[in-house]
């Protein structure tokens, strides 16, 4: 599909009402397929790569406008006039955009992982804190190829042990990393550093907790407890929305869906049918 002739690659999988799904990154592509494959028989879910990443066409304009007329795009294409949405770590943010944007648009939104809307980002300190930590043995490994310029070989290393953080299981998180790395699609950096630039203006220039306050739709928050990201970042959009409700998973990192499936499934598909 395109929007302003960009090429955006998109699937659907699943039986049900539509669920159009939000990844990370930003800067990485969809990772997602187990989402899809955990609600397949509650909803017709609706994967992307967002543009620039993985198998949409590596081109900017990178910026939270554009990424939410690409999703608008999307929801054009595939989804339907009101439909609900998942988001992922940053992805989380870009589906709470999108919901303030278009609320009309939006039954349900369901926000996991994601950081919270608190202008200081205050979070980030703890969150390379607790990165260096769970690396554990991997940390000199990983300080070496994050100081030098890595050949592709090197940069799929790179993410496989950055991405090994985010998992509570130690003894499987290098596992579920590579994974997460396979295909191996490569990270637009570029991207990565724009898009993460303009989300700390915006919360710092922007009142999203009054805008948060002023949306009439019901609101899932998905965290896990094992997450680097400390999930008190989250408590003040969880005040700001009106209508929402927080689950917390036990024994899962920054993806719970993998570490906690069945909890993460049976979350999901009971606030869907509300």
């Amino acid at each position: 599909m395109r929007d302003d002739d960009c090429r955006l690659w998109a699937e659907q999988a699943g039986a049900g009402p539509p669920l159009v799904l939000c990844h990370g990154g930003p800067g990485l592509w969809d990772y997602l397929a187990p989402v899809t494959r955990l609600l397949e028989q509650h909803a017709r879910t609706i994967r992307w790569d967002q543009r620039g990443c993985g198998r949409s066409q590596r081109r900017g304009p990178y910026g939270i406008a554009r990424f939410v007329a690409d999703l608008d795009a999307v929801w054009d294409q595939l989804a339907g006039p009101r439909t609900a949405l998942l988001g992922h770590s940053w992805g989380a943010h870009l589906a709470l955009r999108y919901a303030i944007e278009h609320p009309e648009r939006v039954s349900h939104l369901i926000y996991v992982s994601g950081t919270g809307i608190d202008p200081d980002r205050g979070w980030h300190p703890h969150y390379k804190r607790n990165l260096r930590l769970r690396l554990g043995p991997h940390l000199d490994r990983w300080e070496a190829l994050s100081a030098r310029d890595r050949t592709p070989a090197e940069e799929r290393e790179w993410a496989v042990l950055q991405w090994s953080a985010d998992f509570a299981d130690h003894g499987a998180a290098l596992h579920h990393a590579d994974r997460m790395a396979t295909p191996w699609l490569g990270i637009n950096h570029d991207c990565s550093q724009a898009v993460n630039a303009e989300v700390k203006q915006e919360l710092s220039r922007s009142d999203m907790a009054a805008q948060c306050r002023a949306l009439d739709l019901p609101v899932l928050i998905i965290d896990g407890t094992e997450d680097i990201r400390p999930r008190w970042a989250v408590d003040s959009l969880h005040r700001a929305l009106a209508n929402s409700q927080r689950v917390s998973l036990t024994g899962a990192g920054h993806l719970p869906w993998v570490e906690n499936p069945h909890d993460f499934r049976r979350a999901v598909a009971t606030f869907l049918r509300q």
